[in-house]
């Protein structure tokens, strides 16, 4: 009888390890996930207690920098820390990341200045590029093969969730305090920092895996955020001046000392032979594209609600959230009634049907409040068209890759995402320029025109993505 149930004993011990393993990973990635999304309905209410607009203060544009320092340097180290956890070992760089995270969100509650605020909002980014490829990885090596497939889906959909989330989260909170945005992750932090010093295991490590380009990490972070100085700036230097030229021209001279290097380093940040891979060069195009129109569609919207029809907070977030709401629905239901569509051909129609949503935007959001009439009808629409397009561009990204370049492919992908993020957030600023409340209608106006433009380029670069037909045999 002992002999029968010990079995069992161990294997429901490994179940509940396995189980924990799942929720320590998967809360890390929607921590992670889930604070581009608060940020954002926080954004005007941040700008208001910082000073921002007044005579003395700072610019809207350098408010921005709250959202682009996050997004440049998960860019940059989100590639370079996966694969530091190979060298060091994922448990050590998780639990590093965790921590990091986590102080750092404290310390940007209590930021008192736009720049203090950006410099944490950086080191807060360090610890989301160290903590969520390391918790994919520690994932899949806690799962047996037959239910890796499962734990990924898991893994992936969290960022789903925390988009249809995030806004209403974010609104509740800024209701208390913008600082609430950054303090909730403290608390949660610290638990899923606990749980997995406990329930995450050693693993061995290899020593003599190359050290990954470090060098190169600051070279396309320092080409995104100089693109970003010029494209915020512009309005201020003049698009014709010097500085701003000046600040595009470093950014292009940096870019190319990247591809210098990282076409000569043992370990790049990017390794050209993904990129001869022609369906991902494609997909890391699409992806670009696709995710500069997303940030500054997001972004807008969320502005003109609260500047310009004076919405509140908590009113916005949870106005913002069926949007993204849509985008886990859209994506289980083609999968279940497409499951053998091309993920090129749902990516074209995807952004095809966002770029609709941005010009339904333009040419019907007023001065007055209409909610139901004018900014929901495209913004569902939108929502559609994203849970068509970006599902598929995360996983038909990799699908030709060979395996031992999927997971550095993954990563690639993500930081193609938020560049893009960067790229968008800027241009809208470029557009905007500092004016604010009605004034600003033309430049969000515009910004949706720009958006619908760049989704249709995205629905042209998922065509790439497609495979070409095999010849006939002979």
């Amino acid at each position: 009888m002992q002999t029968k149930s010990q079995p069992e004993t161990e294997g429901a011990r490994a179940r509940r390890a396995v189980r924990a393993v799942l929720l320590v990973t998967v809360g890390a990635a929607f921590l992670s996930s889930l604070d581009l999304f608060v940020v954002n309905v926080a954004f005007d209410a941040i700008g208001r207690d910082l000073g921002v607009g007044r005579a003395d203060g700072p610019s809207p544009g350098d408010l921005s920098w709250v959202l682009n320092a996050y997004a440049v340097v998960v860019a940059a180290l989100m590639v370079p820390f996966g694969r530091l956890a190979d060298r060091y070992g994922r448990r050590r760089l998780f639990l590093l990341g965790v921590t990091v995270f986590t102080a750092a969100s404290a310390a940007c509650a209590l930021s008192g200045g736009v720049w203090v605020l950006v410099g944490f909002r950086a080191l807060q980014a360090v610890g989301a590029a160290a903590m969520t490829p390391t918790s994919l990885g520690i994932l899949l090596s806690a799962l047996p093969p037959e239910r890796r497939l499962v734990g990924v889906r898991v893994w992936a959909a969290v960022g789903a969730v925390a988009a249809a989330l995030g806004p209403s989260v974010g609104g509740l909170l800024t209701e208390l305090s913008w600082r609430w945005v950054f303090l909730i992750n403290v608390p949660v932090g610290a638990l899923i920092l606990v749980a997995a010093a406990r329930v995450v295991r050693d693993e061995p490590v290899d020593h003599e895996a190359p050290r990954p380009d470090l060098l190169g990490a600051g070279l396309i972070a320092g080409a995104a955020g100089l693109l970003a100085l010029g494209l915020v700036k512009s309005h201020e230097w003049g698009w014709g001046g010097g500085r701003t030229w000046t600040a595009f021209g470093l950014a292009v001279v940096l870019a190319v000392l990247f591809a210098l290097r990282s076409s000569r380093h043992p370990s790049p940040v990017i390794d050209p032979a993904l990129l001869r891979v022609r369906t991902f060069r494609w997909s890391v195009l699409a992806m670009l594209v696709f995710n500069i129109s997303f940030a500054a569609n997001l972004l807008v919207g969320v502005l003109w609600m609260q500047q310009v029809w004076g919405y509140g907070v908590l009113r916005t977030g949870f106005a913002v959230a069926v949007g993204p709401m849509l985008v886990p629905v859209t994506a289980a239901l083609t999968q279940r009634l497409l499951p053998t569509a091309a993920p090129s051909r749902l990516i074209t129609v995807g952004s095809l049907v966002c770029a609709t949503g941005c010009v339904v935007l333009a040419t019907r959001m007023g001065e007055s409040p209409g909610y139901l009439t004018a900014y929901l009808p495209g913004w569902l629409i939108g929502g559609i068209g994203v849970g068509l397009a970006l599902p598929n561009l995360m996983a038909g990204s990799t699908h030709d890759l060979p395996p031992s370049m999927a997971a550095t492919g993954s990563g690639v992908i993500t930081m193609a995402r938020q560049i893009g993020f960067v790229v968008g957030v800027s241009i809208l600023f470029a557009l905007v320029g500092d004016d604010v409340g009605p004034a600003a209608m033309h430049g969000f106006r515009e910004m949706w025109v720009v958006a619908a433009l760049l989704l249709v380029a995205a629905a042209a670069a998922a065509l790439g993505t497609s495979r070409p037909p095999r010849p006939d045999s002979p």
